[in-house]
């Protein structure tokens, strides 16, 4: 069975920097969509981002880009989302999850479309 591990939140100062990883286990050989989510208190999960693993296509959500990197490394099984330039508007529980391949790689940031998700690593941006 397919389990994905959040790892690498924490509290941050505002304009720092964290990397999360996404550790991936009972992964079978199909290709697959992995992206990161994040939902702060009392809004909706937002989709920021995803990466293609038969393509290596990624995709980014506005609010996020130019600031976000996402990442994957096979030989370790885990995705990464590189943060840089945090404000306190990104403190949010941040979620990894992974869907079969999209033929419309935008739609990556759709939450429905995911059955399989962490359990979520808590990102604080505050000083």
């Amino acid at each position: 069975q397919l389990q994905l591990v959040e790892s690498g939140g924490g509290l941050v100062q505002p304009g720092g920097s964290l990397r999360l990883s996404c550790g991936v286990s009972g992964f079978s050989s199909a290709y697959k969509n992995f992206a990161w989510f994040r939902q702060a208190p009392g809004k909706e999960r937002e989709g920021l981002s995803c990466i293609d693993t038969r393509t290596n296509g990624t995709y980014y959500a506005d609010s996020v880009k130019g600031r976000f990197t996402i990442s994957r490394d096979n030989a370790k099984n885990t995705v990464y989302l590189q943060m840089n330039s945090l404000s306190p508007e990104d403190t949010a529980v941040y979620y990894c999850a992974t869907s079969a391949p999209l033929t419309i790689q935008a739609m990556c940031v759709k939450s429905y479309l995911y059955d399989e998700w962490g359990q979520g690593t808590q990102v604080t941006v505050s000083s």
